[in-house]
């Protein structure tokens, strides 16, 4: 399923009659309302248009009328979309679901050349997705750096480093560095020459390059470019001749002062299958990772992406709820906000926790982080600055039996574990002992701001 990748690519080529291709959409659009429903299909799916055809790669575009519908089918039903695609009318091999007003036009693989025809002038018309731009990506301690080198490599007559490697795990925001990179670069950079591919099109595009005996057309379009872009690096692990030209490519591009964007899920010295020149290759210039979003990064990316959603109130509370909750990749909290957004519109309920838990329930429950009472006894001592031992001792002074009453309620709201079973590890305690406890805290922390504090502190904590 492809939606906002960085192949750019894509040629139409002549498409086949548009009879059958409609034909199949009448039919897959009958088979998806009598599968979803009349209502979600009617909101979502019935304004969905077919867009260009590629035969070529059997990729098809569905055109939906806005990017907030485009993002949350594409979510939600885009994978159902490819396969009743692929099995209706087999010719088409992928879909892309894209909106209206910003769908990418296909373009050839050079985004930019020499003499770019004069309605492909402007900064703004490469395949680049308009969506993904340094102003709207949101800049935390976990991406600073690779943010930093990213906007230093596309604006700055010379960088002090090439190639640029980025690596963080799926849904960190590499693919949104790599189309900013190209937006800006051809803004800095009017004609220059930009091409941005998978590793994987990469090695699909050279393996043809050899069977038509047009290997010096491939190298040419690659090693001309002012700024050359791969994407996914990992992908030409074991492929013996793939990295061969990879290598010569790379050093062809840095030795003539172009530039060289990589990213990857790894770290050089953790991607397998890769030939070590090219490894070292790769370590020579600056390795830049995307580490998992921190609590204030998460919450800062809710805040921004809301206002991208207009209609949707949603309330200081619910934000740090999701900033706490959904920790998997920036991707999943995008996907969670459409969700939430768009099951609010269209049943007109406010947007509190209790709404939120219902609409995510699935994903809530992906995310939560197994936390032991281990972790949130240290935690707490740690906070309140007294020995862990304390947190079973028999003393009962306020300076440690407030701190234990803390670290019981938590365990209560952050683990399964019985109340017998929380009494236990407390030092044998009855679990009465822990009820009284429980109650006390929720009855402080209504009263009490500076525990309240502290108890989102420690849960923030633990959670993240």
């Amino acid at each position: 399923m492809q939606g906002g990748g960085t192949n750019t690519s894509v040629e139409l080529g002549t498409a086949p009659p548009l009879a059958p291709i409609e034909a199949a959409w009448e039919s897959i659009r009958a088979g998806l309302r009598r599968d979803l429903g009349a209502r979600t299909f009617d909101g979502w799916l019935k304004p969905a248009e077919i867009g260009g055809f590629d035969p070529d790669n059997g990729l098809l575009d569905v055109v939906m009328p806005s990017q907030f519908m485009a993002d949350w089918v594409r979510s939600h039903f885009g994978d159902r979309l490819t396969l009743a695609w692929k099995t209706v009318l087999p010719i088409v091999r992928d879909v892309r679901i894209v909106a209206a007003l910003d769908a990418p036009r296909p373009a050839p693989l050079l985004i930019l050349d020499e003499s770019p025809p004069p309605s492909e002038r402007d900064p703004a018309a490469p395949n680049f997705d308009p969506r993904y731009r340094f102003e709207t990506f949101i800049v935390g301690k976990a991406n600073e750096v690779a943010a930093t080198a990213a906007r230093t490599l596309a604006t700055s007559p010379t960088v002090g480093f090439n190639p640029l490697f980025i690596h963080g795990g799926t849904g960190r925001g590499k693919t949104h560095l790599l189309h900013a990179i190209g937006h800006t670069f051809c803004a800095h950079n009017r004609g220059s020459r930009v091409v941005s591919m998978s590793a994987e099109k990469f090695m699909v595009e050279f393996i043809r390059a050899l069977k038509e005996n047009d290997t010096i057309g491939f190298k040419q379009r690659l090693r001309n470019a002012d700024l050359l872009l791969i994407d996914d690096v990992q992908f030409i692990a074991g492929k013996d001749s793939t990295q061969e030209e990879f290598f010569h490519t790379m050093n062809e591009i840095i030795g003539a002062g172009r530039r060289l964007v990589i990213t990857s899920d790894r770290a050089p010295q953790d991607l397998d299958g890769i030939a070590p020149r090219i490894l070292s290759r790769l370590s020579w210039g600056l390795v830049a990772d995307i580490n998992p979003a921190d609590y204030e990064l998460r919450f800062n990316i809710i805040i921004a992406k809301l206002e991208a959603l207009p209609g949707v109130e949603m309330p200081r509370n619910v934000v740090d709820f999701l900033a706490r909750r959904v920790t998997s990749s920036i991707r999943e909290l995008e996907g969670a906000l459409n969700r939430i957004g768009a099951y609010a519109l269209m049943t007109g309920r406010t947007i509190d926790v209790a709404f939120v838990e219902e609409v995510l329930a699935n994903v809530l429950r992906a995310n939560q982080r197994r936390i032991s009472i281990d972790e949130i006894q240290t935690q707490v001592a740690e906070h309140y600055r007294i020995r862990k031992a304390e947190m079973t001792s028999a003393r009962r002074a306020r300076e440690v039996a407030r701190p234990r009453q803390v670290a019981m309620y938590l365990s209560k709201q952050l683990t399964p574990k019985s109340l017998p079973d929380i009494g236990r590890r407390f030092g044998g305690r009855d679990h009465t002992t822990v009820i009284h406890a429980v109650r006390q805290i929720e009855k402080l922390r209504a009263s009490d701001a500076e525990l309240d504090a502290d108890i989102r502190l420690l849960t923030r904590q633990l959670e993240g």
